[in-house]
């Protein structure tokens, strides 16, 4: 995102990219304000023309919403901001839906001010915008696997499998049947992704150099994997395995904190969660990195203020998306883990 202009009780910003779409919905909260140019039928200019009905004109205005609400799919290309008009030309009072685009400039107030997690979003969003999204694909010699990372996400995109049954007719057949899989997959996969995108090849054994010839995208890392599939992908993540082409996306430093407490745990070692033991750990001053969901964060008063609380240690915070794996894992946790500066019993 770019910062046009910054107030303390509000921001114009433009839409840089995609990904900042994503931090866009996570700032757009109920009751704070949404501003841009928006299109709407002033019924004003409606009416009778002679004998026939005149259609009311769609005019386009800066539109100013109290939000209601924001609805944002991950990887999708929009967001909607749905609220109810508070300063316009006409129609006042009345629902509106912003549209949100790469590209639109708005402008966004929240009447107490940005807290202190809605900044550290912020300034993510400016430091990440337009890194390009990166596509992971995971090649075994049955079966390939393509995902798709963005900056606080990633998705299966599709796949590609020659398991199943069948007569064995020799190695020599074998071979030509392998090949004229690893073609099909290595065609679709350059109509589906612009040669652009950088590509992490990766996956156990060497099946990944076969099929690295037949891609056309200009950025190629080949990587190999302890594991096949899914797994593969997640952990070209956490254990950043494709080196500058992902460092600098927050899934990469998100995922590889949160596999860093999964590990402690299955050791003993300085992590804890639950909200009581957390407390008990903030009060001592324990606390070395607090890995919490950014919609936690904004669904529960008490955890920001827990969040606040953590300066006072010199501890650091880290809002994590849900759109991976490993976020995913996090809820299943309650949303919110701690790195520990020391074991607790």
């Amino acid at each position: 995102m770019k910062v046009l202009e910054r107030h303390e009780h509000r921001f114009r910003m433009r839409v840089e990219c995609q990904d900042d779409l994503w931090y866009l919905a996570k700032l757009c909260l109920e009751n704070r304000f949404f501003g841009m140019l928006g299109a709407r039928r002033d019924q004003t200019t409606g009416g009778q023309e002679g004998e026939r009905a005149k259609s009311a004109e769609r005019k386009k205005a800066w539109i100013k919403l109290k939000i209601e609400h924001a609805e944002f799919q991950t990887f999708g290309e929009n967001l909607r901001v749905h609220g109810i008009i508070e300063e316009a030309p006409f129609d006042k009072g009345l629902h509106h839906t912003h549209l949100v685009e790469t590209g639109d400039e708005f402008e966004l107030e929240s009447e107490g001010g940005f807290l202190l997690h809605d900044i550290d979003l912020v300034e993510q969003s400016v430091s990440s915008s337009g890194r390009t999204n990166v596509a992971i694909l995971v090649v075994e010699h049955d079966d390939i696997n393509l995902y798709e990372v963005t900056g606080r996400g990633m998705r299966e995109m599709t796949s590609w499998s020659m398991r199943g049954g069948g007569k064995y007719h020799g190695l020599k057949q074998l071979d030509s049947i392998h090949l004229a899989f690893f073609n099909k997959a290595a065609k679709e996969c350059n109509e589906l992704i612009d040669s652009s995108i950088p590509v992490v090849l990766c996956g156990p054994g060497h099946a990944r150099e076969k099929i690295a010839g037949l891609l056309h995208h200009e950025t190629k890392r080949l990587v190999a994997t302890s594991i096949g599939g899914r797994a593969a992908a997640n952990e070209v993540l956490s254990k950043n395995l494709g080196g500058d082409l992902l460092k600098e996306h927050a899934i990469v430093t998100e995922t590889a904190l949160l596999e860093e407490a999964w590990t402690r745990m299955a050791t003993g070692g300085a992590v804890t969660y639950g909200k009581e033991s957390l407390l008990a750990c903030l009060d001592s001053g324990n606390i070395e990195t607090l890995l919490i969901t950014a919609d936690l964060l904004r669904e529960d008063d008490d955890w920001v203020r827990f969040v606040d609380a953590l300066d006072d240690i010199g501890a650091k915070f880290v809002q994590c998306s849900s759109d991976h794996d490993a976020g995913q894992q996090l809820i299943g946790m309650g949303g919110a883990v701690a790195l520990l500066r020391y074991k607790v019993e």
